[in-house]
């Protein structure tokens, strides 16, 4: 039987600064002592978008804190731990040197193990933490950085269905916040314009809708966008209210296509894996983007009509978050897996499926997508 673990978890991959301090018992049931997040959105709003040196600045600032504040809440010593936790990579690579090299030196200093998690393997895990699903299911990642299809078949066990040809979704959402002059971040400033806005007033593409492939593209979304708005300049703020209601329509039946194609596969290569328990199969959503309120409704009509359970774990920690990387850790040691030596290095690049074919892009520091 695994043995009861706590574990200290460290994030610094991109704009947010966090350390958590999480225990697993020896069910498998997951205990969150304290999670602490810092934001940076004050010091990149000006920019429009993450400056990767002013990220790392703050990181180095504010982590020692963090650390000492998430131990403080869950009334644990480092001696009272049983492993350190944190974000290897993919990422902003200075903002990984300061997690990773920090917990370096906890564990170092403390004689604790060091678990460097994959940031994404964080999203893939969570809806264990908070729902205990059993494997297999699939997960729908889409945040800034990724927008994947991937099948979560155990720990370290990852299939990639689906993957984005070009920008990332978070990302069209940013850009097309930016186009629209709305404020950083763009997700939820063109979400709360969009309530307000006509969404069949533009007839935006849908991309790849029809394909077999289950793979995504927003670039083309995102260029008819700024053609429309160029169009119809200067734009009063029904203009952007409506352009943005159109874009998120567009993007919603683009992710009821994509997705519903990937069900459908799951229940081809699955037939007969739930009937006997009793257990729906699941799809989970993870990454900022999933924080999205009409497309959380329209996952949840979709797996409602496949009878698929939709997990979407809290807004907390679909976003960036250290409850995932303790988590991670934790799962990690359950499975008996060997601790990391103190020479792991962070990448910048790192896919959850280093055997899928790479699609937009690869050089040195390893695959984008």
């Amino acid at each position: 039987m695994v043995p009861f673990l706590r574990i200290l978890g460290i994030e610094t991959s991109c704009d947010e600064t966090a350390a958590a301090v999480v225990e697993r018992d020896a069910e498998g049931r997951s205990n969150v002592l304290s999670d602490v997040v810092l934001s940076q959105l004050d010091e990149h709003s000006a920019y429009g978008g993450v400056v990767p040196e002013i990220a790392a600045r703050a990181h180095v600032e504010a982590l020692d804190e963090l650390i000492e504040e998430a131990l403080k809440r869950a009334n644990v010593s480092l001696n009272d731990v049983d492993a350190i936790a944190a974000t290897s990579g993919p990422g902003l690579i200075g903002g990984l040197l300061v997690g990773l090299m920090t917990g370096k030196a906890i564990a170092r200093a403390a004689g604790k193990p060091l678990y460097a998690v994959n940031h994404l393997e964080g999203h893939a895990l969570t809806a264990r933490l908070t729902d205990g699903l059993s494997f297999p299911y699939l997960m729908l990642l889409v945040s800034g950085g990724h927008t994947q299809l991937i099948l979560v078949r155990g720990v370290g066990q990852y299939e990639r269905w689906g993957t984005t040809i070009d920008d990332a979704l978070g990302e069209a959402f940013d850009k097309t916040a930016k186009l629209l002059g709305l404020p950083y971040p763009g997700g939820p400033a063109v979400e709360r314009m969009a309530r307000d806005g006509n969404p069949d007033r533009f007839d935006f593409p849908r991309p790849l809708v029809g394909e077999a492939r289950l793979d995504f593209s927003f670039s083309g979304l995102k260029t008819a966008v700024r053609q429309a708005a160029q169009d119809i300049a200067p734009l009063s703020d029904q203009d952007v209210a409506d352009i943005c209601a159109s874009f998120q329509k567009a993007v919603s039946r683009t992710l009821k296509d994509r997705i519903g194609r990937g069900l459908q596969r799951f229940k081809t290569e699955f037939p007969a894996t739930f009937p006997a328990t009793g257990e729906k199969p699941a799809l989970v959503v993870a990454g900022g983007v999933a924080a999205n309120l009409e497309l959380r409704g329209t996952l949840q009509a979709l797996c409602d009509k496949n009878v698929f359970r939709f997990v979407a774990p809290p807004l907390r920690l679909c976003t960036d978050n250290a409850v995932m990387i303790a988590w991670a850790g934790l799962e990690r040691m359950a499975t008996g897996a060997a601790p990391d030596t103190l020479d792991v290095q962070p990448r910048s690049r790192w896919p959850l499926d280093s055997n899928a074919e790479t699609l937009i892009g690869f050089g040195k520091r390893g695959a984008k997508a």
